[in-house]
């Protein structure tokens, strides 16, 4: 494929080789990865509302005040969907496109907001929240594989992690939202309810955007591939990635013609990508971030300060650190890197779950005006997590998988993630109550500290590699080659 075959455009990062890629280089690609964010500020929003709306529910519905379990499973249900949603979008998307997927998952949490939204009684409540969580699942595939694809290695993963940022600021707009709406009639109907609007914003900007180029090149035209692919690259690089693209896709119709799922666990190179995504992303719950999101409301009252309204004012300045650490992450993750950033971000975790763990032990002991210490441990623990563990985890499954497995082993890798966060947010409460606050967090510390153990072990550093480099990365790891290949591979995109 030569030069001569790619059309002009406007939208072209100029030509140079001095020209240095930058998160602000290329307006298309910006846009791109916001309108596909929209699906983390869905993912967001759903993970932020539903630890304020929970507080109204409990006061409207006698039943759920009364049951932690059924507090719990209104959280979790959506964990559930998201989990089924999360499994499914990996054979969606590899079979339908990126878009498609992502028009689907808007169609489906606006049809689960409206529904929680009308809710008479708890159970038609639970079934609302298992259709959002089946729209957030899929959206949580799609949107860091869309965003992946589209993106120069250079950047790709600052970009990733700006779906991450629309994540948290979707959880910081729910908590802005919770409080707006305390005082109007059908409180919690509105909380949820509201969520159906960025879901169909998303569907009507979606239309008028392409298709993931790597999959429309492997899948339905070259040519609307390389139509995208010249908005994004100059000339030279352009036909750089066209060649990288063709004789990936050469390689893997030699190699087998389907993608099974036992390929994932029998082919080494394939096993070991997905126990690297699949361990980030099981940490990344394990670790307790949702545990702070779903309900720092209700830990915040544990911790004495018993006013809904000021519990959901506290809560708010954890979502707004959330999203500011977020953005030092956006910058970091391709400056220092995913793996030395994972690592600094779980030693800050730890130090925070231990003064969580400490403040809750004195608190029970009977000492009094130990919630704001409390309150300084969450946010110390989000201003440690938001900027590795939040996107670190996202980015890298969205980098390490060969072309014919990403949507596969994606998907697979975030049903993991929803996996754990459905055991987190189901059982939160209620071992909260049989050992006590303190002992839970105490816990939370000690699966901190072996996550540092598992990305010194299984996690290499993928920074500007592109993914035909990360590909080799593995195959040199199966054969027992790994750490002098990653560092030949870094130096050389270093240079």
């Amino acid at each position: 494929m030569t030069i001569d075959m790619i059309p002009g455009s406007s939208g072209r990062i100029d030509a140079g080789d001095d020209k240095k890629i930058t998160y602000f280089s290329n307006k298309y690609v910006l846009g791109l990865t916001v309108v596909a964010g929209i699906g983390g500020l869905l993912f967001g929003y759903d993970t932020g509302v539903i630890s304020g709306a929970l507080l109204y529910i409990r006061d409207d519905f006698e039943a759920v005040d009364q049951s932690s379990f059924l507090q719990e499973t209104i959280v979790s249900m959506a964990l559930l969907g998201a989990m089924i949603g999360a499994a499914a979008g990996g054979w969606l998307n590899d079979v339908q496109g990126r878009k498609s997927a992502t028009l689907i998952a808007d169609v489906i949490f606006a049809l689960g907001s409206s529904v929680m939204a009308a809710a008479p009684d708890p159970y038609v409540l639970i079934f609302g929240r298992l259709l959002v969580g089946l729209g957030v699942g899929v959206a949580s595939v799609t949107a860091p594989m869309y965003i992946a694809e589209a993106a120069p290695s250079e950047i790709r993963g600052g970009l990733v992690s700006t779906n991450v940022l629309m994540i948290t600021g979707g959880q910081f707009l729910s908590y802005l939202v919770n409080l707006g709406f305390t005082q109007v009639h059908g409180t919690w109907r509105w909380m949820l309810g509201i969520a159906a609007v960025p879901a169909i914003l998303q569907f009507a900007l979606m239309m008028f955007l392409p298709e993931s180029p790597r999959w429309l090149y492997k899948n339905k035209s070259s040519s609307e591939a390389i139509a995208t692919l010249s908005k994004i690259y100059d000339p030279d690089r352009l036909n750089d990635e066209l060649q990288h693209l063709s004789a990936a896709l050469e390689e893997e119709r030699r190699g087998r013609n389907s993608v099974r799922y036992r390929d994932v666990f029998r082919i080494k190179e394939i096993r070991l990508a997905f126990m690297a995504g699949a361990g980030l992303q099981a940490f990344q719950q394990f670790t307790g971030i949702n545990t702070v999101m779903y309900y720092s409301p209700t830990i915040v009252q544990m911790a004495g300060f018993g006013s809904n309204e000021l519990a959901l004012q506290l809560s708010l300045i954890v979502a707004l650190m959330n999203a500011a650490g977020t953005v030092v992450g956006i910058y970091l993750i391709d400056h220092v890197g995913r793996r030395k950033l994972a690592l600094s971000s779980l030693t800050g975790v730890i130090v925070s779950l231990v003064l969580l763990s400490v403040a809750f032990f004195l608190e029970s002991s009977g000492h009094t005006n130990i919630g704001w210490v409390a309150v300084l441990g969450l946010v110390l623990y989000i201003s440690s997590f938001a900027p590795g563990m939040g996107p670190v985890p996202w980015t890298v499954n969205s980098e390490i998988y060969s072309e014919s497995y990403r949507g596969t082993c994606g998907g697979m890798a975030a049903t993991v993630n929803w996996v754990s966060n459905l055991i987190v947010a189901q059982s939160f409460l209620s071992v909260a109550d049989a050992v006590g606050t303190g002992t839970t967090f105490a816990i939370l510390a000690v699966i901190a500290v072996a996550a540092v153990f598992f990305v010194l072990m299984f996690v290499p550093e993928t920074k500007g590699l592109t993914f035909e480099e990360v590909e080799r990365l593995w195959r040199e790891r199966a054969r027992g080659r790994g750490n002098g290949s990653e560092k030949a591979l870094l130096e050389d995109n270093e240079t």
